[in-house]
Formats: C-alpha cells, sequence, structure tokens
C-alpha cells in the first residue's frame, strides 16, 4: 500500500526569516532540514475532543497551551544546551532548536474548567471537554 502525502511547495517557503539571525530559515531550507511543525492526532468522542501532539526533545515545562472558545494553541521551545568541550568542535548539527507553534480550531466549544493535559514520552495529551451548549428557550414575541 502506498503512502500518499500532500505536497505544498510554499510550506517552506513560509518560513523563511530572510533578518533574523543571520537567515537560519534559508540555511535549513536550503539544506533538505526544514524547521519541525508539531504533529497532532485529534480525535472526539460525545463529551470531549482528544488531542495527541508529538514534540520530541521537549520539556513539559517549556510548553504552553492556550484554549480560546473553540481555538486551541500549542507552544513550546526547544532549548540549545551548551556543552563546551575542550577542543572539539560542532562538525555538523541537524537538531533543531527554537520554538514551535500550532493552533487549529475545533467544531465546538472548549469547557476551559475541565482541560486535563499530561506530557509523557515526547508526546501532550490533551483532553478538552465539550462545553455544554446552553439551553434553547422560547422567545415570545409581543
Amino acid at each position: 500500500m502506498a503512502n500518499i502525502t500532500r505536497f505544498d511547495p510554499f510550506k517552506e517557503l513560509a518560513r523563511l526569516e530572510p533578518f533574523g539571525e543571520g537567515w537560519p530559515g534559508l540555511r535549513r531550507w536550503m539544506s533538505g532540514n526544514p524547521e519541525p511543525t508539531i504533529k497532532l492526532d485529534v480525535s472526539e468522542d460525545e463529551k470531549a475532543f482528544h488531542v495527541k501532539a508529538e514534540m520530541p526533545g521537549v520539556r513539559k515545562e517549556d510548553i504552553d497551551v492556550q484554549v480560546d472558545g473553540n481555538q486551541v494553541s500549542l507552544s513550546a521551545e526547544v532549548k540549545r544546551e551548551k556543552e563546551d568541550k575542550q577542543g572539539e568542535n560542532v562538525v555538523h548539527s541537524e537538531r533543531y532548536y527554537g520554538r514551535q507553534y500550532r493552533s487549529f480550531t475545533l467544531a465546538s466549544g472548549i469547557d476551559r474548567a475541565k482541560v486535563g493535559a499530561t506530557f509523557e514520552n515526547g508526546v501532550l495529551n490533551l483532553t478538552l471537554p465539550k462545553a455544554q451548549a446552553p439551553a434553547s428557550e422560547k422567545i415570545v414575541v409581543r
């Protein structure tokens, strides 16, 4: 069975940072190592949405989750750890260091007071309970 992937030729170009940090976006794009994005699986049942987000190399203290109505925003920062060893030079590095961001909109509102989040083995698991829809009431026309 063949894996089908959607190709977006402009995705990598949108990540270019022409005036920031000496063109790191261009260097990553030209080297074939684009900035990673947070990969998501979203499912739902009658009571809640369930999100699994891959965030390898991130510590749970560096994860930020924001819920505003039915909009969910995830961000995480991978920090470079400085290890200066005497007489050692880095010849090649493909690991990414920096901030990752992902935002998406769900079909219904979220009950923010009941949101649950756990982080284990590089995977963030969110339980986003659906907000109770207000009971409809009949409007009397006078």
